[in-house]
């Protein structure tokens, strides 16, 4: 920068101290006159207007079928019949919570999908941040085509895989092992024929779709730390290599440790949808299982819907079903959202 440049500089802000300082000389009414009674300041402010009514608008139409079930959960049935009850209830009550938790068995529930949620979570992040690891930093021949098979498995519906999952855990068979080391002819005596391991209603088939990466989501979670895992620096497992240590140690002690925000963002998908899942607990749990979620969503027999109001009363019970399923969920994103936000972010599935 020449001397006359900087000359310019020191000129221009002068000037603006110097138009400050007269400014504040200025009577309080002309700064008021000049400050807001200007269309640059209507213009400012009919476009806050505009975004303020446009977010609150938006807030209002998501958030009102929420506030409404709300109410509704607390509401008697004399409510349901009383044309002035809108969104407050007049006799505000307990019941439906509490025949939900007792009748239908909450707590049970909640302990039980607790456990398979969490398992199945746990084993489906781990796998799938082995296959995705594989996928992103080691070359081998069909790399490409089995990572396209991958991504198929995110479009094929699940309802075309639903006899032949069902036949496969009804008769659990590793490749006819069981069958070939139980049957056999003795004597011309057919001995212990047809030997199967029978894994319905059991947790058996969902831990065992999870551990080999076929659960329901997997190839999308692959897909996610696939995307992570390309974006680490290979300079940091070649220092690791240089060290001594393996591929399976420089995974564990350096590559996870960095991998914990897409991991979790990973755990709390897979947990979610687990905890939600009605497809997969239908399908294994034919005649007898364990109380899941799914399963509480039901009328209790000690609330009367046999009224005047009662399919609305009926509509409200069920509401609040879904409430207490998706309450627990609700307190796990409150306390890991910042997890997930950074795993989402990091994953280089956004713009």
């Amino acid at each position: 920068m020449n001397k006359a440049e900087t000359t310019n500089v020191k000129v221009t802000k002068e000037s603006k101290n110097s138009i400050r300082v007269e400014f504040d000389r200025t009577p309080l009414l002309d700064r008021i006159r000049a400050k807001y009674f200007t269309m640059y300041f209507v213009k400012r402010v009919a476009w806050y207007l505009f975004r303020f009514l446009l977010l609150l608008g938006i807030s209002y139409i998501i958030l009102f079928p929420f506030i409404s079930k709300i109410s509704s959960s607390f509401m008697s049935p004399e409510d349901f019949v009383d044309v002035t009850v809108s969104l407050i209830p007049r006799h505000p009550t307990l019941d439906t919570y509490e025949a939900i938790i007792v009748e239908n068995a909450y707590l049970k529930a909640l302990l039980n999908t607790f456990i398979l949620a969490v398992s199945c979570a746990i084993l489906q992040t781990f796998v799938c941040c082995l296959i995705a690891y594989g996928f992103a930093k080691f070359k081998f021949k069909g790399n490409n085509l089995l990572f396209a098979l991958v991504l198929f498995t995110m479009i094929v519906p699940h309802s075309t895989l639903k006899l032949s999952l069902l036949m496969e855990f009804r008769n659990f068979d590793i490749l006819g092992i069981f069958n070939f080391l139980g049957g056999g002819v003795i004597d011309g005596i057919q001995i212990l024929e047809n030997t199967y391991i029978k894994l319905t209603n059991t947790y058996w088939p969902l831990w065992i779709l999870s551990a080999t990466g076929l659960a329901f989501k997997n190839g999308l979670y692959i897909y996610m730390l696939r995307q992570f895992f390309k974006g680490v620096p290979d300079e940091l497992e070649e220092s690791a290599y240089v060290d001594g240590s393996g591929v399976f140690r420089t995974f564990v002690q350096i590559i996870l440790p960095l991998s914990i925000p897409m991991l979790i963002t990973v755990f709390m998908f897979a947990f979610s949808w687990q905890w939600t899942d009605n497809f997969y607990t239908d399908l294994f749990y034919t005649t007898s299982g364990p109380t899941l979620m799914t399963d509480i969503v039901a009328i209790p027999k000690t609330l009367d819907t046999s009224f005047a109001g009662g399919s609305m009363y009926s509509t409200a019970i069920t509401n609040t079903c879904g409430m207490l399923i998706i309450a627990p969920l609700i307190l796990i994103y409150v306390f890991a959202q910042k997890y997930i936000i950074q795993g989402i972010e990091r994953s280089g599935i956004t713009g």
